[in-house]
Order: structure tokens, then sequence, then C-alpha cells
């Protein structure tokens, strides 16, 4: 766990997330419990992290951040707008994701032209972000962000908090949803080959590795629910052999997204 030292500005999105240097001297994006979106989109980032750290996906480090009520005190901007008001974030311990790139300016982008996109180093990892995020049922597209290294760049899959639909806790699927906004990601999708090994790695998590991950969580961050942690992780048991058949409702969407795929 690190504590929060310094704001340094608001982040866009739903969330409205804060990115905070900390104690360790590194600049994180901070999710707070009483953010507008969900409180369990806190823990949703921490399972998501957990697993998708598993399967072998490129994520950014995470934390657990402490902000006291004394920061809060010093630092009044760190509020939610809400309409025509304002509420002050909640003390305690919150879900921080590293910045990527840290703060050096132009290292990291969010968007890449389609020639520089084809480029990325390990492009093929958005076949297996694909996988995680049929497993998981994420609502919201694939975030991903862009690191330069050494002149190249490479991807970094961001922002679980809408895996296991959200606040809800139940799945609902959709041909579309968990995909990453332009195609081209998986022109290189030529068959099932293509999905691993994330894809074997999913349908060998074990039950005990999800609830062990699933019990990591800290329970403020899903109201101390245990009957509602437990349904979750065995319903996503369950899920690990429909991966196959959620992924092929993506290939026969309107989409078409693998072109490649004969």
């Amino acid at each position: 766990m690190v504590t929060a030292t310094q704001v340094l500005r608001k982040m866009r999105g739903e969330t409205q997330s804060f990115l905070l240097l900390c104690s360790d001297g590194h600049p994180y994006i901070v999710k707070f419990q009483n953010n507008p979106q969900h409180p369990r989109v806190l823990a949703n980032e921490w399972f998501g992290a957990l697993l998708m750290k598993h399967i072998g996906l490129p994520i950014p480090d995470y934390e657990r951040v402490l902000v006291s009520q004394e920061f809060l005190d010093d630092h009044p901007e760190l509020n939610f707008h809400l309409g025509q008001h304002y509420e002050p974030c909640q003390p305690g311990v919150q879900f921080g994701s590293r910045l990527c790139g840290g703060l050096l300016p132009g290292t990291v982008v969010d968007y890449l032209p389609e020639h520089l996109l084809l480029a990325v180093t390990n492009l093929s990892s958005f076949a297996g972000a694909l996988a995680f995020d049929r497993w998981t049922g994420n609502a919201d597209g694939r975030q991903a962000v862009f690191v330069k290294v050494r002149n190249r760049y490479q991807a970094i899959h961001i922002d679980q908090g809408m895996c296991f639909n959200g606040g809800e806790w139940r799945f609902k699927d959709a041909p579309l949803r968990g995909a990453y906004a332009r195609n081209v990601v998986y022109r290189q999708v030529t068959g099932w080959h293509s999905f691993e090994p994330w894809l074997t790695r999913i349908e060998e998590c074990s039950l005990e590795t999800l609830l062990n991950f699933a019990f990591s969580i800290p329970p403020e961050w899903f109201g101390n629910d245990i009957p509602a942690l437990e349904r979750l992780v065995h319903d996503l048991d369950l899920r690990r052999s429909r991966v196959r058949d959620l992924i092929l409702e993506f290939r026969y969407s309107s989409r078409q997204p693998f072109p490649n795929w004969p």
C-alpha cells in the first residue's frame, strides 16, 4: 500500500479519478470509493488486474492508495462534480493504477495512426484482451494506451472498471461488448492459435485461483457483500468454458473483425 502525498490533476472519465503522487515516488490514477459511477468499480479494477496479470496481458502496475482525511482537508479540489453540486472525495483505501510512462511528456499516447498502430510491438495482445473481456463481461470497449519504448510503441491495457458488467455483477452478453474500437488491431487473427497463450490460461484458471484473487479485494470496495462476491466467482468459473463461443459471437457480428480468419 502507498499513501497519497500530492495532487497533480483531475482526470477525464465517468469515475472522475485524480492523478496523485504517492509515497513510493510514482504517480497513480486514483479511483475513489464514492466515485460517481459505482463503488464496485474499485473491486472490478483490482480483480480484473489480477486476472489480466495471471493470464499474461500487459497492464499498468497497481496499488492500494491510502488517502487520509487530513490530506483531503488540505486539498478541497478533491471532489466530484455532480450536476449542480460537488461532493468531497471519501477518505480511506482507494484503487490506484500507476500512470503509464510516468510524468515525462510524449512517452504515452491513447491514439496512433494506422501505420504506427500496425507496428505496435505487442499488437497480438489485443486478441488476448478480447478473450479476457468476453470472459469477464466487460461492458465497456477495450481501453489501451501506447507507451513509446526505443522509438516503437507497446500497448498497455487499462481500465477494468466495467468488467463483470460494472456495478451489477451480472453478466449480460452482447457480441460487440469489450471490443477495441478499431478493427485493425485484429488483422493478425488467423485462427484460434492467435488467442494463445491467453485463451488456454483462461480456460485452465482454477476456482482456487479465482477465490484467492477475489478475497484479496478490500471488503469496503464491495460493501462487504460476501455472498455477491461468491456468486460472481461462481459465474466467472462457469464462463471459462464459454469463452470460445463468446469470441465466435464477435467473429460473426456486423463488425466482421477478423478478415484474415478463414
